[in-house]
């Protein structure tokens, strides 16, 4: 384990002056800079530290590579990254596959390290306290701390519980791993105290609040009763985990499994009793137009939509950070972006009609128009063939006046009046950066500011990544009425969601509520870093991540008497065929392998802290 010891903290000062020389010259403090010891004398340098520590969000879930291309909702298009690693269960210790920093072993411990700094420095404050600026810090501190615990418990298992400051030199850094009991245990008691400490407090957008504590409480409660985490259930379910030498790394080993799922439904509604969410009260469907309209504004957090938002990551455009490229990372490559993570076929076929009915290829109605009458969040979540999107560059407009989606190979007149074919703008095959084209035929829309004037290429936008939002925790509280059979109540909030996205009431039963409830929870939390856990603790990965990814083949054909020279969508005159087709395994070759259930910790980490267990599987 590596422990990072900071004696200083480097923070921005002005007006500060060296006023002549004398034999004090050497000793003369650096500007730019600030001792540790005088950080924690200042109220102001002490906020400045505090703050550093969400530094370890990183760009949320808003990077180049995205988890979701580590599901079955995305494929990363462009090679050489390491994703592969994972989603073809190569992981191993010397090499986990590309791991990004807010979810690497070593930077959460480092940013864990400042939240038990500024505990121990703000517990008995050297400023003036009489604001009770101390207890908001330490809230914020705690809540961040639990934070990164919750991190490392979902990707790796359980941590060496660490709450205290390690000074460089201390004669060892060995500590064992605690139980998955014991570092549940150790979060929950940060958020409970976070919880109190930051009751209501007035907390500037993209802080810790008393909300944001108990809603990461239910999230924690609700992967704590689940069965990756109850180890008779997942010894039953894995023969791998079933022969692993320490059960207790995996999850509880004993007590009563129906009284965690009770904790998880009390640690839900408490957050529903104390935030209204977004459109969540309505008693019948919205129309598909206003249904479109709110999920893109949830995503967004805009017109309302921020309701939404308990915790986000925000961005300014003018600071050009990373987070704010979204568009430029995953738009169209016909727009002079990268089209980095890729919606796959499997996802988008899960989407319904919006009568409430499952998508079909098999119905030959729905299969030759498979973007007509689909459920409204399939709209605000894609871009696909025909979509009405942005106007294009100035340089090609004129290959598509409409701003329109292409990403099929169309018939269209030449100028001698021969038919020749178009590949599509957004194609693999485009004349516009081909090499950075869809594989999928899919692009994402979520997130991405939709605004005409917006240019994606070269401009940074400010939407906020969701780092927990109510409809998590909503769906957190369904899951586990569920699971404790309570499920005319689960129904009844469930549906809360669907007729917000102007689908029908589920009145399904049993298992099939379940199923309705898991796809309800893929399709509402789509590209928000919830399927990767989602499938692990439901223990569905073999039957879901396993698959290989797909997409769409489209092709267009001019009707009989039909000319046209310019491509745009256009059923009047095209008769349009489309072919879901898998992927070439040259470009990724999924496989799941139970050791997949928890990512290996590095043999750095290995090396450095002798008293590590390695997780099943990685020996």
């Amino acid at each position: 384990m590596r422990f990072i010891k900071r004696k200083i903290l480097a923070f921005a000062l002005g007006g500060l002056v060296v006023a002549g020389c004398n034999d004090d010259f050497v000793n003369t403090q650096p500007l730019g800079e600030v001792s540790e010891n005088a950080v924690w004398n200042d109220v102001a340098l002490a906020k400045a530290a505090v703050t550093n520590i969400y530094r370890g969000l990183g760009n949320g879930g808003f990077d180049e590579e995205m988890l979701a291309s580590y599901t079955d909702e995305a494929m990363f298009t462009h090679p050489g990254r390491d994703i592969t690693v994972v989603t073809e269960s190569r992981s191993n210790p010397a090499n986990p596959g590309k791991i990004k920093d807010p979810f690497s072993w070593p930077i959460l411990y480092r940013y864990i390290r400042g939240a038990n700094v500024a505990l121990e420095n703000l517990a008995e404050p050297l400023f003036d306290n009489s604001n009770g600026d101390a207890e908001t810090m330490r809230g914020e501190a705690l809540f961040m701390r639990a934070y990164y615990y919750q991190q490392l418990l979902r990707f790796y298992g359980p941590f060496p519980i660490v709450d205290r400051s390690y000074a460089l030199g201390e004669e060892s850094y060995d500590i064992e791993r605690g139980t998955y009991e014991e570092c549940i245990n150790f979060i929950l008691g940060d958020l409970d105290e976070a919880a109190s400490l930051l009751a209501g407090k007035s907390m500037e957008a993209g802080r810790a609040t008393e909300a944001a504590a108990l809603a990461l409480k239910s999230r924690v409660l609700l992967y704590a009763a689940s069965d990756l985490h109850d180890v008779p259930t997942a010894k039953a379910k894995s023969a791998l985990l079933a022969g692993y030498d320490h059960p207790e790394f995996i999850g509880y080993t004993s007590g009563d499994r129906a009284s965690r799922w009770q904790k998880a439904k009390s640690a839900a509604k408490a957050v529903l009793d104390m935030v209204p969410g977004n459109m969540l009260n309505l008693s019948e469907p919205a129309s598909q137009e206003d249904a479109i309209a709110t999920y893109i504004n949830t995503s967004l957090s805009r017109n309302g939509g921020e309701a939404d938002l308990i915790l986000g990551r925000y961005f300014i455009s003018a600071k050009r950070e990373d987070g704010a490229r979204q568009g430029l990372f995953n738009g169209p490559n016909g727009y002079n972006n990268w089209a980095g993570n890729t919606p796959i076929s499997l996802l988008v076929d899960d989407y319904q009609m919006m009568d409430g009915s499952d998508f079909s290829w098999d119905d030959a109605e729905k299969a030759a128009n498979p973007y007509e009458n689909r459920e409204a969040r399939f709209y605000a979540t894609f871009l696909y063939d025909g979509a009405q999107w942005k106007p294009r560059s100035s340089a090609n407009q004129s290959l598509d006046p409409l701003g329109q989606i292409q990403t099929g190979q169309y018939e269209v007149v030449g100028s001698d009046g021969a038919k020749v074919t178009h590949f599509g703008l957004d194609t693999r095959n485009s004349t516009i950066e081909d090499w950075n084209g869809s594989y999928t035929g899919y692009y994402v829309r979520k997130f991405i500011n939709p605004d005409p004037d917006f240019v994606d290429q070269n401009t940074w936008q400010d939407v906020p990544w969701p780092v927990i939002r109510v409809t998590e925790v909503l769906l957190n509280y369904v899951e586990a009425c569920i699971e404790l059979g309570e499920e005319a109540e689960a129904k009844t909030w469930l549906n809360k969601v669907r007729f917000r996205a102007g689908l029908p009431a589920i009145e399904e039963s049993g298992d099939a509520l379940r199923d309705a409830y898991r796809h309800e929870r893929r399709i509402e939390l789509a590209y928000e870093e919830h399927r990767f856990h989602d499938t692990r603790r439901w223990m569905i990965a073999p039957s879901t991540l396993g698959r290989q990814p797909n997409g769409i083949s489209i092709t267009g054909t001019l009707k009989p008497g039909k000319s046209v020279s310019v491509y745009h969508y256009d059923p009047e005159s095209y008769d349009y065929t489309y072919k879901v087709v898998p992927m070439d395994v040259g470009k990724e070759n999924r496989l799941w392998l139970d050791k997949m259930y928890f990512l290996p910790i590095h043999r750095d980490e290995m090396n450095r802290n002798a008293s590590l267990i390695q997780n099943p599987g990685y020996e």
